[in-house]
């Protein structure tokens, strides 16, 4: 299976699976080894990335606020790195490369550490709903600068257009590897601690009562989301419905227990992410397609179904 996987993601009508398998293990320099290695292995290595991080990301998001709809946006995250790459873009015309991955990923850090400032504001703490109201207000005031932006700047919104609809396309080795080391770092320190997570996802009262204070283990939660979400963003765009779907289908599969969950979803995350990409560049033949559109096709009734059964809509 997992070969199969290798071939639809790195193959294509002209590439056969030997040709995958020798350009990862004896490249030679060879035209289908160089499309492999430069444009094929960095676009499937960053959905992996991508797809993992915003799986986890969203599992513990759902739960530090015991909200079955929690997902990375409500942090402002992917409002944040749009509109760092569209000022960026706009200001000096960086639209490639890490300028574009490290504006993303500063624009994501800045704005989820201010709604979790604002949201910590007062004797109360970073409650849940505290932050989800702090995470709406910051993306609505954001968006609205983003899209004022791009209306008096045709250009920029011609260059951004398409990693705004979240895309793995054009993904380099140096983009992946710029990344890379904070997905994995926040991946590893989100699985060595999903005892905890699991203890603040069963009530305030109850982590209290086993000598965890919440208001602290929402805040780790709150800098593994920047530092998950942030890096996903900055790689691929603003991908939806990843931290959504998967952690929910964790749960079918494993149950409540996170430490179950983390793991699980970073593995079903992962390859959801590729296997989308994958289905939208075969179905329409385009190496350019957004994933974030597939992942919207999939994630959108997804949605609709979890929301009315998750509020009592459904009876």
């Amino acid at each position: 299976m997992l070969a199969a996987i290798w071939a639809v993601t790195l193959g294509s009508a002209r590439t056969s699976m030997g040709d995958v398998v020798g350009a990862l293990i004896a490249f030679d320099g060879s035209r289908e080894h160089l499309v492999i290695m430069t444009l094929r292995l960095p676009r499937v290595l960053a959905g992996l990335l991508v797809g993992a991080a915003l799986a986890v990301a969203g599992a513990i998001m759902q739960a530090a606020t015991h909200n079955p709809l929690a997902s990375p946006g409500l942090m402002g995250i992917n409002a944040g790195a749009a509109f760092a790459v569209v000022m960026v873009t706009t200001l000096g015309g960086a639209t490639s490369g890490m300028a574009m991955v490290g504006s993303a990923f500063g624009g994501a850090t800045a704005a989820a550490g201010i709604v979790l400032l604002f949201a910590s504001a007062g004797p109360a703490g970073a409650t849940p709903l505290r932050l989800v109201l702090a995470g709406a207000v910051l993306t609505a005031f954001i968006t609205s600068l983003t899209t004022a932006v791009l209306i008096f700047d045709q250009s920029t919104l011609d260059q951004v257009r398409l990693w705004s609809a979240g895309s793995l396309s054009g993904r380099t080795q140096a983009q992946v590897a710029g990344v890379a080391p904070f997905i994995l770092a926040a991946l590893g320190i989100a699985i060595l601690l999903r005892a905890h997570i699991t203890t603040l996802s069963i009530g305030s009262d109850m982590a209290r009562a086993v000598g965890q204070d919440p208001r602290v283990w929402r805040g780790v939660v709150a800098m593994l989301v920047i530092g998950l979400a942030g890096g996903a963003v900055a790689l691929a765009g603003p991908i939806g419905f990843v931290g959504l779907v998967v952690p929910h289908l964790a749960r079918f599969g494993v149950g409540v227990d996170y430490r179950w969950i983390i793991p699980f979803s970073a593995l079903a995350g992962a390859l959801l992410v590729v296997l989308a990409d994958a289905a939208g560049r075969t179905l329409l033949a385009s190496q350019s397609f957004p994933v974030g559109v597939t992942m919207a096709l999939i994630g959108g009734p997804f949605f609709v179904w979890l929301a009315r059964t998750r509020t009592g809509g459904a009876s």
